[in-house]
């Protein structure tokens, strides 16, 4: 039997695409936590920041980074055993964007390991509000990637640049909505 299957491939990738995104998701909100606590008094600022380093450790070093190293070996893996299925085949180009998107969201993980580097250094360069709209890129992200690989060939490609705007036209709309609701 062969262990590399395309379902058994395609399984382990979705799993580890769900882990990472959990993770990603989790991080931003911890450092919204993390950034907050900064207005508490000396001592229990002190004492909230030591335990949302433990946590965003964890999270990191735990959660997150495995399942995105796992998530593009899966990936990756698919590609390299049905090449013409995934990257060479006349219908492929879905892929092509889709890999733009996943190099979209390296970015937003590193850039999310240097927020949590710059935290535990004591670094506060994001209020609370600008991460809370960082934290919309990678839904942006996660809605783009779904749609592609959903919709793959039969996709209007008009139709869908024009709803992944309108998908963030829409976050930022809420965001702001939130944002007016929380200060009264």
């Amino acid at each position: 039997m062969d262990y590399l299957d395309i379902n058994v491939l395609k399984s382990l990738h979705i799993i580890f695409v769900v882990s990472w995104f959990a993770g990603l998701f989790y991080i931003v909100r911890l450092f919204i936590y993390h950034t907050e606590a900064q207005t508490r008094t000396k001592e229990e600022a002190a004492l909230l920041s030591s335990q949302f380093e433990i946590m965003e450790w964890r999270l990191w070093y735990i959660i997150t980074t495995p399942a995105m190293v796992l998530t593009i070996l899966f990936g990756t893996l698919m590609i390299l055993k049905y090449p013409d299925l995934y990257f060479f085949g006349e219908h492929a180009r879905w892929m092509h964007i889709k890999l733009g998107f996943v190099g979209m969201l390296l970015v937003y993980h590193f850039v999310c390991q240097k927020i949590m580097n710059d935290l535990k250094k004591g670094k506060f360069n994001w209020t609370s509000g600008k991460l809370r709209l960082w934290n919309e890129v990678a839904t942006l992200a996660l809605v783009a990637i779904v749609f592609l690989v959903v919709m793959k060939n039969s996709m209007d490609w008009i139709k869908g640049t024009v709803g992944f705007f309108a998908v963030a036209i829409l976050l930022m709309i809420l965001i702001k909505i939130y944002k007016r609701l929380r200060k009264s």
